[in-house]
C-alpha cells in the first residue's frame, strides 16, 4: 500500500539525509590508503540528488564556530588543499567504482573531504569558497552512499517476499546487535511505519524525566494482526524482544473477511520456509576480510585550532543521533594510526541454526540437524535439512523504500493533504467499495492473531499498548465509521478482558489535515504530535532503560 506513497517523499529528506551525513562528516573516519600529496581540482559526481538549502552547515554554524576557532588553523595543517586532494580522489576513483566496496571508499573520501573543507577557519578569506564546496561534497557524498546501498551483495535472493520487512528486519537485527534491544518497540501497518516517530516519543519522554529509553519502529507496510504476530512470535528470538510493545494501526488490520495478501506471500516465501525448519535471521559479526586502510582527519589542536592528526581510538565511537549506527570500532595501532576496516559495513543476513552451529557448514557435511524454534503449537516441528555445500541465505537487495527510512525505523513523510487538491489525481473510493473493509469481520483469523499477541506478550510480562491511529473526517464516512465504532467497543472490551492497554485517537483530530499526507495516513508532523501525546499519557507506565547503550 506505501507504494501509492512513494511519490509524496518530498526534498526535505533528502536534505536531511544530507545533513544527517555532515554530522557524520566531522565526527567520523574515513579511509584513505595514501595520503594526499598534491593539490588537484575536485571533479564532481553527476546524480539526481535534489540541490540542498543555499545555506551551508558552515554557515549556520559560523557563530559558535568563531568562539573556539577564532584564529589561524595549525601552521603545519591547510585544511583547504587537504579537503581538494581528498576530493580528488573521491571523483577519480569514482569514475570506475562498480562495486559496494568501490562506493563505500568513495563515501569515505568525500567524507574526509567534507571534513578537512569545515576546518577552513571562519576567518580565512576561502572561507565563503569553502561553504560552497562544502554543500557540493555533501551531494556526491549522498550520491555514492545511495550507490553503495544499490550496490548492496546479491548473493542471494531468499527473502520474505516483502521489501519492507525484509528492509526493517535486517535494520532491526543490525540495531540490536549495536546497541542491543529497544526498550519500546512499535509495530503495525504503513499507518504506524509513518505514524509514530521513536526519536520525537524517545526525546518527549525524556523531558518528561524518563531519559535513555530506546525506541524502534518495526512496522511493515501492509500488516495486519497475522503479520505482526508473525514478526512477534516466529521472527523475532526471545532475546531480542523489547520491554514494552505499541501496536499503532487501526481496524483494516484486524478485518478477517479482507484477502491478507501481504501475510500470504510472506507465509509462502522462503524465508518463512526456514523459519518454520528451525532456522531464524541473524546478521554476520565482525567478519572483516578487507585489509584495514588509515583514516586522517582534522583535529583541535592544543590552542583550539585545527590540526593534520591521524586517528587514534581504542573504544567505539559514540556519536550523536545522526551517527552511522554499523560503524565498527576504531583500533589504535603503536604507531598512532588509526585503523578501519573498509569492508561491508552493513554485514549480509545470514540464518543460523537454533542452538546448533553455524551456516554456512563444511562441503562435506551430509546432512543439518535443526531444532524448533520455540515451544509453540503455531511452530512446525523442524526437518533434517541436508546440506552439499556452503550455505549463505541472504536478505534480497532492497527497493527505493530503503532510503527513507531512519536509523530507527521511521518512515518521515512531509507532505500535507490537501482534498482539494489530492482527489484530481486519485479517484475517491469510498468504504463501502474499499477492498479493506470487505466482508467486514471482526472474528476469525485476524482475531486469533491479536488473542495469540496478547498472550504471548502477557506470558512475557512485555506490557501491551494498543493505539488506534488518527483519521481524516474524509476517510471516516458511513461505512468506515460504523466499522471504527464496532471496533473501539471491541478493543474496549478485550482490554478489559485481556489486560492490555487501548487509546483512542481515530477521531483526535478530523480536520486538522496538516498532520496527514493523505486521507488515512499522518505525515511527519502528525507522527510527532502523536508520539508527543503518547509521551504524555500519565496512565502509560514507561519501561526503566535496560542498558547504558544509546541508539545516539
Amino acid at each position: 500500500m506505501i507504494r501509492r506513497y512513494i511519490a509524496s517523499i518530498s526534498t526535505s529528506i533528502l536534505k536531511r539525509t544530507c545533513a544527517a551525513a555532515a554530522v557524520l562528516a566531522v565526527t567520523l573516519g574515513c579511509s584513505s590508503t595514501k595520503p594526499p600529496n598534491s593539490a588537484a581540482p575536485s571533479g564532481s559526481i553527476e546524480s539526481a540528488v535534489l540541490a540542498q538549502s543555499s545555506t551551508s552547515l558552515l554557515a549556520q554554524n559560523s557563530n559558535k564556530t568563531k568562539k573556539s576557532l577564532s584564529v589561524p588553523s595549525c601552521p603545519q595543517n591547510d585544511a583547504f588543499t587537504e579537503s581538494v586532494n581528498f576530493a580528488t580522489q573521491a571523483s577519480n576513483l569514482a569514475q570506475s567504482a562498480n562495486s559496494k566496496q568501490d562506493w563505500d571508499e568513495v563515501a569515505a573520501l568525500w567524507v574526509q573531504a567534507v571534513a578537512w573543507m569545515q576546518a577552513v577557519p571562519p576567518g580565512s578569506p576561502r572561507r565563503a569558497f569553502a561553504e560552497k564546496k562544502v554543500i557540493e561534497y555533501m551531494r556526491n557524498l549522498v550520491y555514492s552512499q545511495q550507490q553503495a546501498s544499490a550496490t548492496r551483495s546479491q548473493a542471494s535472493t531468499v527473502s520474505f517476499s516483502s521489501d519492507l520487512l525484509n528492509e526493517q528486519l535486517e535494520l532491526y537485527l543490525s540495531y540490536v546487535a549495536t546497541v542491543g534491544p529497544p526498550d519500546v518497540l512499535i509495530v503495525g501497518s504503513s499507518r504506524a511505519l509513518q505514524g509514530v516517530d521513536p526519536k520525537q516519543l524517545k526525546q518527549s519522554l525524556a523531558q518528561r524525566g524518563r531519559r535513555g529509553l530506546k525506541v524502534f519502529n518495526f512496522s511493515v507496510n501492509g500488516a495486519t494482526a497475522q503479520v505482526v504476530d508473525f514478526q512477534l512470535r516466529r521472527l523475532l528470538k526471545p532475546g531480542h524482544l523489547p520491554q514494552m510493545i505499541i501496536w499503532a494501526d487501526g481496524v483494516r488490520a484486524f478485518n478477517s473477511g479482507r484477502d491478507d495478501r501481504t501475510f500470504n506471500s510472506i507465509v509462502d516465501s522462503e524465508g518463512s520456509q526456514l523459519l518454520a525448519a528451525g532456522i531464524r535471521p541473524e546478521l554476520l559479526s565482525d567478519e572483516f576480510n578487507e585489509i584495514p586502510m588509515c583514516y586522517r582527519f582534522p583535529q583541535p589542536c592544543a590552542n583550539n585550532n585545527f590540526r593534520k592528526a591521524f586517528t587514534s581510538v581504542d573504544q567505539p565511537f559514540k556519536g550523536g543521533q545522526d551517527a552511522h549506527p554499523l560503524f565498527p570500532t576504531i583500533k589504535s595501532l603503536s604507531s598512532g594510526t588509526g585503523k578501519l576496516p573498509v569492508a561491508n559495513t552493513q554485514p549480509t543476513i545470514q540464518f543460523l541454526s537454533s542452538g546448533i552451529g553455524k551456516l554456512p557448514v563444511a562441503e562435506n557435511a551430509a546432512r543439518y540437524e535443526l531444532k524448533p524454534i520455540a515451544a509453540d503449537a503455531a511452530t512446525p516441528q523442524a526437518q533434517l535439512i541436508p546440506v552439499s555445500r556452503p550455505t549463505t541465505v541472504a536478505i534480497r537487495q532492497l527497493n527505493q523504500l530503503a532510503d527513507s527510512i531512519d536509523s530507527n525505523g521511521f518512515m518521515a513523510m512531509s507532505g500535507k493533504y490537501n482534498p482539494n487538491t489530492y482527489y484530481r489525481e486519485r479517484a475517491y473510493v469510498s468504504g463501502q467499495y474499499d477492498r479493506d473493509y470487505e466482508n467486514f469481520n471482526l472474528g476469525g483469523k485476524q482475531a486469533t492473531a491479536f488473542n495469540s499477541v496478547v498472550a504471548f506478550t502477557k506470558a512475557r510480562k512485555i506490557p501491551l499498548i494498543f493505539v488506534n491511529l488518527p483519521l481524516t473526517n474524509d476517510y471516516l464516512d458511513g461505512t468506515r465509521l460504523r466499522a471504527e465504532q464496532q471496533f473501539r467497543q471491541r478493543m474496549q472490551q478485550l482490554s478489559r478482558q485481556k489486560g492490555f492497554a487501548f487509546r483512542d485517537l481515530s477521531q483526535r483530530w478530523p480536520g486538522r489535515n496538516d498532520y496527514f499526507v493523505d486521507p488515512s495516513h499522518l505525515n511527519r508532523f502528525g507522527a510527532s504530535a502523536v508520539s508527543s501525546l503518547l509521551a504524555a499519557d500519565s496512565s502509560i507506565i514507561w519501561p526503566r532503560p535496560k542498558s547504558s547503550r544509546s541508539d545516539g
